[in-house]
């Protein structure tokens, strides 16, 4: 069995996993009230104040397996029952404050907000606190400290806050859903909906005589994962759930290299349009350099796209370690070119559904990108990939290639602000939202434990390419055949 990062992961591959196999058997309905119970049998809570709470937790997790709440759009959902194990947020004074005589801290504050007890130390009326901190920045016992919970933390663009009943609440016009609080939460109260049951439907009419097959699109950072198999073992296991056949994103990363290559030279300046936190993160944040934004769909949008133009029926599954993906193929351009997204987790979960031991399977081949496309997992992949695609188009000789790589939503916030004031030294941003790149995805199993290690993983992966030059992968994209 796979051995999980976290036990949270653990916990939502359990509910998934329950979900698939009643699908896959169709009696999901008739069971889905059973399933909390089938995964914390007994009268012994192992995690929460009782087997009830621990029952009702799972199955919000269930119903997130099952899709979530369809009137809420965004991707990243709060199981509210399950955030209240965390300490209040925000700034609070410690048993280190000694009633001094300056009071700086009430001078300073805006609003009134900080009073002496009757012990003589000062308190914060929260009511009136704006968590502006000018309190805790005078005070020479350093006694006032800022304590924000994990999943604000990890929220860089600020999407995450309390309401009164002490959960956390995600504002949709800021998330990016790109994952990071549902990673960084200790009690698993974040998660994100599943498309499971669209694409066990999804098989099961193909196989059942529907004319449209299913195609799984594989992104190049699969080579991180399942590192107890080899890689064409579980493109074997993919194959054994039922799909019709399997094709390589990074050769849709061949595509976007060239194409994006083009329009840079023409435009003069562009952002990445690769990862969808990162174009979110633009479009909500910084609607000013909206126009930037490269035309060029992502990899995964580019690959389905060339898809179904050969066969419109097709149905396309993408398979990576990303859930704004889960968001991106609802919006357009990308809406109806890919039909369903499933992360790492997921798929672990639809092979266990299955009973399928990867250690026992043969390796399945997959179509050859090149090099350049498959470094695509990585941050500066993109990068390195247009330097390629320049040597290998005839562009003005008067244009010089200049790229900013931003690993991370903090280093793309400076880039986009630097441009935004006409400081920015570069006329290509590569924006990344996850840190390391796409290899970083909330969606992952497993998380390498460095950089360097990611990066050797990945470019040792893309050296096994026998397509020499990005031109050559895309002179040689795959015929969409029917098995």
């Amino acid at each position: 069995m796979h051995k999980f990062d976290t036990k949270i992961q653990y916990l939502k591959y359990k509910a998934v996993k329950q979900v698939a196999i009643h699908a896959w058997k169709d009696d999901l309905l008739e069971n889905v009230l059973n399933i909390p119970k089938e995964i914390v049998p007994g009268k012994v809570p192992t995690m929460r104040c009782c087997v009830y709470k621990e029952r009702a937790i799972l199955s919000e997790r269930v119903r997130l397996a099952m899709g979530g709440n369809k009137k809420n759009p965004n991707i990243i959902e709060v199981i509210d029952i399950a955030c209240d194990e965390c300490p209040a947020a925000g700034y609070q004074i410690t048993d280190s404050c000694r009633g001094c005589l300056a009071h700086h801290c009430m001078e300073v504050c805006p609003k009134d907000a900080i009073y002496i007890d009757n012990d003589r130390r000062c308190r914060i009326d929260k009511t009136k606190c704006i968590e502006c901190g000018k309190c805790a920045s005078v005070c020479p016992y350093t006694a006032i400290i800022s304590r924000q919970r994990p999943c604000m933390l990890a929220c860089k663009v600020k999407a995450i806050s309390i309401t009164d009943n002490g959960a956390a609440h995600i504002d949709k016009d800021k998330c990016i859903e790109c994952g990071a609080c549902m990673y960084q939460c200790p009690f698993g109260a974040i998660s994100e909906k599943s498309f499971i049951l669209n694409v066990i439907d999804m098989i099961n009419k193909s196989n059942n005589g529907t004319k449209y097959p299913v195609y799984a699109i594989i992104a190049p950072s699969l080579i991180t994962q399942f590192s107890y198999v080899k890689p064409g073992q579980v493109l074997t296991a993919i194959k054994k759930l039922g799909f019709n056949q399997i094709f390589e994103v990074a050769q849709g990363a061949d595509i976007v290299a060239y194409n994006e290559t083009k329009e840079l030279s023409e435009k003069g300046f562009l952002t990445s349009s690769c990862c969808p936190a990162f174009v979110s993160y633009i479009r909500k944040s910084f609607p000013e350099l909206t126009p930037f934004i490269s035309s060029n769909l992502s990899p995964m949008g580019a690959l389905a796209k060339y898809m179904k133009e050969q066969d419109p029926d097709c149905r396309i599954v993408f398979i990576g370690p990303c859930t704004a993906k889960k968001s991106e193929i609802q919006q357009k351009p990308l809406k109806g070119l890919v039909d369903a997204v499933i992360t790492f987790e997921e798929l672990l979960a639809l092979f266990d559904s299955k009973d399928i031991e990867l250690e026992n399977l043969e390796e399945t081949e997959i179509d050859n990108a090149s090099y350049f496309g498959r470094i695509f997992a990585r941050s500066h992949g993109l990068t390195d990939a247009i330097e390629q695609a320049i040597k290998e188009q005839d562009l003005p000789q008067d244009f010089k290639f200049k790229p900013v790589v931003c690993d991370g939503i903090d280093q793309c916030k400076v880039a986009l602000m630097r441009k935004l004031k006409n400081l920015l030294d570069g006329n290509f941003i590569e924006g990344m939202a996850c840190n390391g790149g796409c290899v970083g995805g909330a969606g992952i199993l497993t998380r390498m434990p460095s950089y360097d290690k990611l990066k050797t993983c990945t470019d040792n992966y893309g050296k096994q390419a026998t397509t020499e030059t990005i031109t050559d992968s895309i002179n040689s994209l795959p015929n969409i055949k029917r098995d």
